[in-house]
């Protein structure tokens, strides 16, 4: 079962000095073995998260908020799918954010956002999240560095209303090597199963790699706090990947420890 010094492993520490060339994308540290025997935890795992969230859904009082980023076919897609797959879908909601439309641009750039957040009870999945703006919109020069720069702290403190409002924010970041990228861009357009997954702007944003990564870098390194942590999770290996992020949910919400309610009389 998971523990939480496993989750420790992944997560980083605030004002922590994160480094992602150092990171080893193709890590498998910590796991129960190799894919075999790794994948043979995921069953119990996924049992215990079930158990978890029913709970959390039943109590309705707090609820879970996971963020997850990634590069370009690191495999959030795939994260969601396999992961998530026995929960409640009742109580489990999965919102992507692409680019904004003419109205959320009229508005503040956490305007969308807030209004996707989980409700009492639910897990809700930000797949791709409120970290676009200080990613995109930095690396394509989209708003002045000073507005970029200036949505670091409102983020904090976005998040912070969150948990004071009982919403725990897990922000996982899937770190892929950038071979590990090529070949999995390649398998989209090599196979028909996956050639609907491929953008022609994938391309493109692979050119700003270096870019990409101290945009994400500097992300982590300010806003991950006590309250809302990032955890690097090194995503070359899917089960290696879908096991680590099954144990970050099981350890937190293993800490919140939801109870079923007394029955009304």
């Amino acid at each position: 079962m998971a523990r939480a010094a496993e989750s420790d492993r992944w997560r980083v520490k605030p004002h922590d000095d994160v480094d992602l060339s150092s990171e080893d994308a193709a890590s498998t540290a910590g796991a129960p073995g190799d894919r075999k025997a790794t994948e043979a935890e995921l069953p119990a795992l996924q049992q215990r998260l079930f158990e978890l969230h029913d709970r959390l859904w039943a109590e309705a009082t707090r609820s879970v908020l996971v963020v997850l980023q990634a590069m370009d076919a690191a495999g959030k897609d795939g994260t969601i799918k396999h992961v998530f797959s026995g929960v409640n879908p009742q109580g489990t909601r999965v919102t992507s954010f692409k680019e904004p439309t003419q109205l959320e641009q009229q508005h503040d750039f956490l305007w969308r956002v807030h209004r996707a957040v989980p409700r009492a009870g639910e897990i809700g999945i930000f797949n791709r999240s409120h970290y676009e703006d200080v990613l995109v919109a930095r690396v394509h020069e989209l708003v002045p560095r000073r507005v970029w720069k200036a949505r670091y702290d409102l983020i904090n403190s976005f998040e912070a209303l969150l948990a004071h409002g009982g919403t725990t924010v897990i922000k996982l970041f899937l770190h892929v090597s950038r071979g590990e990228q090529l070949e999995r861009l390649d398998a989209r357009l090599e196979e028909p199963s996956k050639r609907w997954k491929f953008r022609p702007g994938d391309l493109a944003e692979r050119d700003r790699w270096d870019d990409y990564q101290s945009a994400y870098q500097d992300a982590l390194r300010k806003t991950s706090t006590n309250v809302a942590p990032w955890y690097v999770i090194p995503a070359d290996h899917k089960w290696y990947r879908n096991w680590a992020v099954s144990c970050i949910l099981v350890d937190t919400l293993d800490h919140l420890d939801p109870q079923y309610p007394e029955p009304s009389v």
